[in-house]
Formats: structure tokens, sequence, C-alpha cells
């Protein structure tokens, strides 16, 4: 009887062991739950008050190629029509051996900035979102002639001739000449140059540049 009484002595004393045991790990448990929950609301209260990370600038190399990309800007066009009169043989014999032309020209002439003439050295950045840029000098790219809307107002050949094959031809080479002058002096470079900054402005302001200086190249002469 004494033995049996032992063997449930040790019994019960290894069960209040055991759940003694479990309520120490219980209460562990429960004490560092809210240091782990203090930690993470603590992280997340730095994080909101610590600035994003900025995104970089791209490096002037970055901006050339972005820029040069669009090749030839045409960013001005004018329309005009010019009435050119051509004429050879005039004088005192004009009625027998005269030829002349009336020829109205309407004609486009578009000018921009060509793009791909940019040297990595023409374009500096700062990392404050400064950017300086030097730009090829605006230029005519077309002058065209519009042969649906140009036409022969009048041809008065002499009586004893049949007039010049080429002089249509010269008329309009002469036409061509004069619209392109007539779109200078009405201004199409300086509009091509204002157009140019402010298509490019709006590009480098996209790459993150705010504050953009042009500086345009002496043209060539």
């Amino acid at each position: 009887m004494s033995k049996a009484l032992n063997i449930l002595l040790v019994i019960g004393l290894l069960i209040i062991a055991a759940i003694t045991g479990y309520g120490l790990i219980s209460a562990v448990r429960e004490a560092t739950r809210p240091a782990a929950d203090a930690g993470s609301t603590v992280a997340t209260s730095v994080a909101a008050i610590l600035p994003p990370t900025p995104t970089p600038l791209p490096n002037g190399e970055a901006v050339v190629l972005s820029v040069r990309s669009l090749a030839r800007l045409e960013t001005a066009q004018f329309t005009i029509e010019k009435v050119i009169i051509k004429e050879q043989g005039q004088g005192a014999l004009g009625a027998l051996f005269g030829d002349r032309v009336i020829f109205v020209a309407h004609g486009d002439v578009i000018a921009g900035v060509d793009l791909g003439k940019l040297a990595a050295s023409d374009v500096v950045v700062l990392p404050d979102g400064k950017a300086f840029v030097t730009l090829p000098a605006p230029e005519i790219f077309v002058t065209n002639i519009d042969n649906d809307k140009s036409y022969v107002v009048d041809r008065d050949t002499g009586l004893l001739t049949k007039g010049d094959v080429n002089l249509e031809t010269e008329a309009r080479r002469e036409a061509q000449a004069e619209i392109e002058a007539a779109a200078v002096e009405a201004g199409i470079i300086q509009q091509a140059q204002k157009n140019s900054e402010a298509y490019l402005r709006q590009l480098l302001a996209l790459l993150g540049y705010t504050e953009v200086t042009f500086i345009y190249a002496t043209p060539t002469p």
C-alpha cells in the first residue's frame, strides 16, 4: 500500500508541474506581444514621417537620347500664295517674238529644329531639376509648291514664236524662292524656335526637369 501511495503522489506532482509550466509560458507570450505590436507601430510612424525615396533624374546622356529621338522637329508651317510674271523678248518686237507667263503659286514652308545634330555636350543637367540645353539653330526644312492649287493664269507668246518651254519652270523656281523669303519675313524662324522650346520644355518636365534654359547655336551661313 505504501508503494502505491508513493506512485500516486509522484504522478500528482508531475501533473501540477505541467500545469504550472504551461501557465508560465502563456504569461510570457502575453507579456511580449504588446512589445512586438509597439515596434510595428513605431516602424509605421517613422515611414509616414520620412519623405519617400526620390526618383533619380536622368543624366545628360539620357536626356540627349530622348530629345534626339525626335529627329527633325517640325514646329512651324506657313502657307503663302504668290503671283509670278516671267517674260522674255519684250520690247519693240514683243508682239512677234515675246513670251510671257503669269503663274499663281500656292506653297507651304515648314521650319523647325534638327535635333539629330544634338551632341552629348549640348545638355547640362543639375540634381536640383535645372537643365541647360544648347539647340541647333532653327531652319527651313521644306518649301513646297502645291501643284494642285497652283496654276497658270495667262501665257502670251508672239506671233512668230512658240515660246520658251522652260519659262514656266523658271516661274515655278522663282515662286519657290519668293515663297520661302516671304515666310522668313513673316517670322517662321522665330515661330519655329518658340514652338520648339515649348515642346521640349514639356518633354523635359516629364523627365523631371522643371527649370530649362535654352541656348541656340550660331546658324551656319
